[in-house]
């Protein structure tokens, strides 16, 4: 587990590093960003100071990592990029050497350029949430209906229900999840409206006419959780059925059979927990990408979520949004990898986590 916890920081490092200097080397000024079309000649100078832009591309690397970083350096001088100021940092001091303090921190991810400085953990905390949400349901969907679906077509293995299942799932796999998100939101929010009483776009929380307040609809998560949850579902199906079907050929199986269990007490007792292995890992896969996934779906379906968040952040050019974003992805990728490595010794006793 420790040396997996290592490869999973060292992949994060990586994609820190990636994004750092991808987007350094795009073209434009990012101080000219945050002043839109006020800026003089003073005023880029003093913002390029301020967020440290007038250094090499070097220092400014080390001071994002510095900035990312929870355990963090910084200057006495209040004129450094690097001062410990506290609208900027959410720190606590632990030592201090000459001109150097060490601090302990929660991860600066700047400001945005386009939302008058809000702090991009800010933006990622108002809108992570709804995405967050919205996965979940959709896995739920995936995994509740996929396993449902995959252990039926398992039982009735090569027969026309068998086909049926397998014809839907490779529906689910081969259309593209913005093409299911148009086409579900004209047909069960347009033109199905008066029956499904669904809205072509909404989110979780909704304004109130007058303005006074927001309220939860749960009805807008239907149909983008379900589009959401269409490709997932068909990868749960197939894999559920592959597995239950090599497991049902083991010799364990046939001296349950034997015993005189039926089969209903063979799936739940032995068959499915020795069959989820492969699912665990589609599944956690899958639940990472939705983070990402969800760019298309939650924009067409007008979701306030992180995915109609970068959409929104790409086409403002508004850099520190978009790499808080990317970062806060991959930390998720490295962080549901790390959890099925519990569950998998869950499920597999042989699988020692230290």
């Amino acid at each position: 587990m420790f040396h997996k916890i290592g490869y999973a920081l060292l992949t994060l490092f990586g994609v820190i590093t990636v994004i750092f200097f991808l987007f350094t080397v795009l073209p434009g000024d990012p101080a000219r960003m945050m002043l839109d079309q006020n800026e003089n000649s003073e005023q880029l100078a003093l913002v390029k100071k301020k967020y440290g832009f007038d250094k090499p591309v070097m220092t400014q690397y080390l001071y994002y990592l510095n900035d990312l970083s929870p355990l963090s350096f910084h200057s006495k001088n209040e004129s450094d990029y690097t001062f410990l100021a506290e609208g900027k940092y959410n720190a606590q001091k632990l030592v201090t050497i000459s001109a150097t303090t060490l601090a302990i921190k929660t991860p600066y991810l700047r400001e945005s350029f386009q939302k008058s400085g809000k702090k991009v953990t800010a933006v990622i905390g108002n809108t992570l949430p709804n995405t967050f949400v919205l996965a979940v349901f959709a896995i739920v969907i995936a995994i509740v209906v996929g396993i449902f679906l995959g252990i039926i077509s398992a039982l009735y293995k090569d027969t026309l229900l068998d086909r049926m299942i397998a014809l839907l799932s490779t529906l689910g796999m081969s259309i593209p999840s913005f093409f299911s998100a148009i086409l579900f939101a004209w047909l069960f929010g347009f033109v199905w409206h008066q029956y499904t009483g669904l809205n072509m776009t909404g989110s979780l929380y909704e304004v109130d006419d007058f303005g006074e307040g927001s309220t939860i609809q749960w009805k807008n998560i239907l149909l983008p959780g379900i589009v959401l949850g269409i490709r997932p579902l068909a990868v749960v199906i197939q894999l559920m059925r592959n597995s239950l079907l090599e497991t049902f050929s083991q010799d364990y199986i046939r001296t349950a059979k034997a015993k005189g269990l039926n089969l209903y007490q063979i799936i739940k007792t032995h068959a499915l927990k020795n069959s989820l292995n492969p699912v665990v890992t589609a599944i956690s896969g899958w639940f990472a990408s939705m983070l990402a996934g969800a760019v298309f779906v939650e924009y067409i379906f007008g979701w306030n979520g992180l995915g109609k968040e970068i959409v929104e952040a790409l086409n403002n050019l508004d850099l520190p949004v978009i790499m808080g974003s990317v970062i806060v992805i991959a930390t998720t990728f490295v962080v549901i990898n790390i959890l099925v490595d519990m569950i998998y010794a869950y499920l597999d006793p042989k699988i020692r986590l230290f």
